[in-house]
């Protein structure tokens, strides 16, 4: 009888390594770093340059006098983090803020688990969340987009994204529908984090990732679609105290979160069949906190919440063992 040894998975090699993956993702991310500069100018590069030097430097210091480990500041995971904290960050925050972020992302989030791969929550939301429990003010105060070709000028103007301005006008009884009146909404329809000023930008940041194989694209898809569902299936049974569909779709940080946070190979299962139950958990809690929650968004808290469902899934979604019989 001939004895096989079988080493430990994997058996092939897709020819892909962590740093292609994460140059790759960067790479995606830039269409939509390109337009919240045009939008908000030298604050959106501001954000983003200190949160990704904060992440990147958190990481390499805890590395090397707390873990005292190889450096792994080059494969670009901590960059990701970097620019995924900021997008999700107003363009007005005072640099401090995003240091502090910074240092709970890759901190908290990420090395106090073991680092890229063993964290269990996206470091970056995981960021996110802590700002806007601990600067609540400035977290969600939201300056007016100005184009850097506009002849308009605007200094220190701010305002609400529009899920706020519909948030809060819901709950003085103004009906749905003149909430959304273009007059109304034109000053302030693309405010918000920088990250999320072009969902046009951020689908093409997506479409490259999926081109590339990076990710899968169900997850996104199945986000998308389940938000779409609850959303318009609530518009059309009460159209008064419930928006238009698209607002929910295009608005807030649903494509951002939908294309380059929910698929973060770390925090999300492993199976197809698991990434679906994921998908609509996560776009089922999304919309829920939209709709019925305290906050307008409710996309970070959504993936965080579905990422603590991860090892439940992945044991439930358990694909058979290779020579397993079968009765």
């Amino acid at each position: 009888m001939n004895n096989y040894l079988i080493s430990g998975s994997p058996h092939v090699h897709g020819g892909e390594s962590t740093k292609k993956i994460m140059y790759s993702v960067i790479i995606a991310l830039m269409p939509a770093y390109f337009f919240s500069i045009y939008y908000f100018g030298f604050d959106a590069a501001r954000v983003t340059f200190i949160s990704v030097a904060a992440c990147v430097l958190t990481e390499w210091l805890i590395q090397k006098f707390l873990i005292k480990g190889p450096c792994t500041i080059a494969d670009g995971s901590a960059i990701i983090t970097g620019i995924l904290l900021a997008f999700n960050l107003p363009s007005n925050i005072p640099a401090w803020m995003i240091i502090v972020g910074s240092i709970v992302a890759i901190g908290i989030g990420k090395m106090s688990f073991g680092g890229l791969g063993n964290n269990p929550f996206n470091p970056a939301l995981v960021g996110r969340v802590f700002m806007l429990i601990s600067f609540p003010v400035a977290m969600t105060t939201w300056p007016t987009p100005n184009p850097i070709f506009s002849n308009t000028v605007i200094d220190a103007v701010t305002g609400p994204t529009l899920l706020g301005h519909i948030k809060e006008g819901l709950s003085q009884g103004i009906a749905a529908n003149d909430l959304i009146i273009y007059e109304d909404i034109k000053g302030f329809i693309y405010s918000g984090s920088i990250g999320e000023i072009s969902s046009i930008a951020i689908i093409i940041g997506g479409l490259f990732l999926i081109f590339r194989k990076v990710i899968d694209w169900q997850t996104p898809v199945i986000i998308i679609a389940t938000v779409a569902a609850i959303s318009t299936t609530c518009w059309l049974i009460d159209p008064v105290q419930f928006v238009n569909p698209l607002i929910h779709i295009f608005g807030g940080g649903l494509m951002l979160g939908a294309f380059f946070m929910a698929t973060d190979m770390a925090t999300s299962p492993m199976t197809m069949k698991g990434k679906v139950i994921f998908s609509i958990g996560v776009g089922a809690l999304t919309i829920i906190i939209r709709l019925w929650g305290a906050y307008p968004e409710g996309m970070s808290f959504a993936i965080l919440i579905m990422n603590a469902f991860v090892p439940l899934i992945n044991k439930a979604c358990k694909p058979q063992r290779f020579g397993k019989l079968v009765k």
